[in-house]
Order: C-alpha cells, then sequence, then structure tokens
C-alpha cells in the first residue's frame, strides 16, 4: 500500500505540486487580508477573497471533468453539464484581473500603498492561474476528443468569451449567479449588448481577449519547454570516463 502511494505520488508530482502551491498562494492571500484588517480595522479587499472562491469554481469543476473524461461514458453523459457549468463561472478567475483598478481608489489610509499592492497583485494572479490552469485542463478534453486543432480552437473562443463575461461583471454588474437564477431577464440583456455594442466594449474584449491569450500560451510554451528539456535528457547518453592505466 505504501509503495502504490509513493508511486502515485511520483507519476503525479507535479499535479500535486501545482495543487499545493495554489492553496498555498490562497492561504498567503487571506493571511495578507486578514492582516490588514487587523491593523486598518477596514474591511478593504476583503472581497478578494470571494474573488478567490469564485475562481476554485471553475479550476475545480474542470479537474473533476478531466477526472471523468477519460471514461467514455462519463465523456458524453457528464462532461457537457459540467462544462457548461464551467463556462459559467469561468469569467470570475480572469476577472481577478480588474480588481487591479481598486488600487486607483481613495481609502487606503491605515496602510501602505505597497501592502495593497501585494495584496491585490497576489490575489489577482492567483485567481488568473486557476483560470488558466482550468482552461488547460477543459483543452486538453477536446484535444483528446476532436483533435488539437479544435483544442486551440476552443481556446480562442473561450478567451473571447470569458473577457465579454469579464465586462459585464465589471460594468454592467452582472454576475455567473444571474445566468441560473434570471436565465431570460438576463440573457435579454447580454443580447442587448451583442446587438448594440459600445466602443468601450468592443475595446476591453479585444484587448483583454489577447492580453489572456499571451498568459495561457507563454505558460503552455513554458510547461512544454521544460517537458522538451526532460525528454532531451533523457535520450541524451551519459558520457563515457576513458580510463588509463599507469604503470
Amino acid at each position: 500500500m505504501i509503495d502504490k502511494i509513493k508511486d502515485f505520488i511520483y507519476q503525479n508530482r507535479h499535479s500535486i505540486a501545482v495543487f499545493i502551491l495554489l492553496n498555498v498562494a490562497c492561504l498567503v492571500c487571506i493571511l495578507l487580508v486578514a492582516a490588514r484588517v487587523a491593523y486598518t480595522d477596514s474591511s478593504r479587499h476583503t472581497g478578494l477573497i470571494w474573488n478567490l472562491f469564485l475562481a476554485w469554481i471553475p479550476f475545480i469543476l474542470a479537474y473533476i471533468a478531466h477526472t471523468v473524461s477519460w471514461k467514455r461514458i462519463w465523456l458524453y453523459l457528464a462532461i457537457p453539464v459540467i462544462a457548461f457549468l464551467w463556462l459559467i463561472f469561468f469569467p470570475n478567475a480572469p476577472y481577478m484581473l480588474t480588481d487591479l483598478q481598486d488600487l486607483a481608489r481613495a481609502g487606503g489610509v491605515g496602510a501602505p500603498l505597497w501592502y495593497d499592492v501585494l495584496i491585490v497583485v497576489w490575489c489577482s494572479w492567483t485567481g488568473t492561474l486557476l483560470g488558466v490552469i482550468s482552461l488547460y485542463l477543459m483543452q486538453d478534453i477536446i484535444s483528446r476528443t476532436l483533435g488539437r486543432s479544435i483544442g486551440w480552437v476552443f481556446v480562442f473562443i473561450i478567451s473571447g468569451l470569458s473577457s465579454f463575461g469579464i465586462y459585464i461583471g465589471r460594468f454592467v454588474r452582472l454576475n455567473s449567479w444571474d445566468i441560473l437564477q434570471n436565465p431570460a431577464e438576463t440573457a435579454v440583456e447580454i443580447l442587448g449588448l451583442v446587438i448594440d455594442p459600445s466602443m468601450r466594449l468592443a475595446a476591453f474584449t479585444i484587448l483583454y481577449t489577447f492580453f489572456f491569450l499571451f498568459l495561457f500560451v507563454l505558460l503552455y510554451s513554458f510547461s512544454h519547454m521544460l517537458q522538451e528539456q526532460t525528454v532531451r535528457a533523457q535520450d541524451t547518453p551519459e558520457p563515457v570516463e576513458s580510463t588509463q592505466q599507469t604503470k
């Protein structure tokens, strides 16, 4: 039993490390916000903790979908439902990038600006990483099922939809719960934005789409670069040391 556990940990060591690091990052965020509340007696930035919780939802859904996707029966029965819920909640992860604008608001008296910057950046970056990893897991499902090209088309479409979702969350003040609680009313309001988009909507969606794609492709390429180095190291033969006999 112990040997099986060790083998499982070794085979999944990178996935486990990512999960642990994300949890550590969230714990640090909570401690930073809690320390600020205790020091300043102010509830500023406490909303970031709720946003982090929302960012975990698409990550957990994507992990569940990726786990059950290896069985063909679940691929067609459970994945569509999980993917729909994932799509609704996914914008909550990259949405945290817009929390950086909270630094421009008044009310930071009592705590150094650099501390507020650390809180917001740490929380925003953690939420964004949760989104990137969840998108990578969903892309892997699509790539294995429909092919790599379709998988990348999926990434581009989701990046655009999530940027649009961030806009309606930040400026229209709609959220994922509105889609589930009032689907008809929310759909009409979103349809109005699509039919008659503003310049701000178009610029925001395009720029955030390219920015998120840049982050995703960069991290995707970096992870595969490490894999290539590992494979290259395994294929490289070890140098043979020449021995000379001395008389």
